[in-house]
């Protein structure tokens, strides 16, 4: 799910205002439709004080599958190292 989507959901789901979420991070309102809209991306402050007023992590909110990143670098691993032991 894109961010902006999740975004607004999570700001749904804690029956937050985008005028309340504005005011908490603190930006201006408009700007924060911006971002909520997938218009303007959030600088670092702002995704770490969403995570905050939100109650999310930052990997939920930019849907960071960790078990895949690691399940990519095995496979790199093993495909690394492979030759290696069947050259044993």
């Amino acid at each position: 799910m894109e961010f902006h989507i999740k975004l607004k959901n999570y700001r749904i789901d804690k029956d937050l205002t985008q005028k309340r979420v504005a005011e908490l991070i603190p930006m201006n309102q408009s700007n924060y439709s911006k971002i909520e809209n997938g218009i303007q991306e959030p600088s670092l402050y702002q995704l770490r004080r969403l995570s905050e007023i939100l109650e999310v992590t930052i990997d939920d909110l930019l849907d960071i599958n960790h078990d895949a990143i690691i399940e990519k670098q095995m496979k790199k691993m093993v495909s690394e190292v492979k030759p290696i032991i069947e050259k044993l």
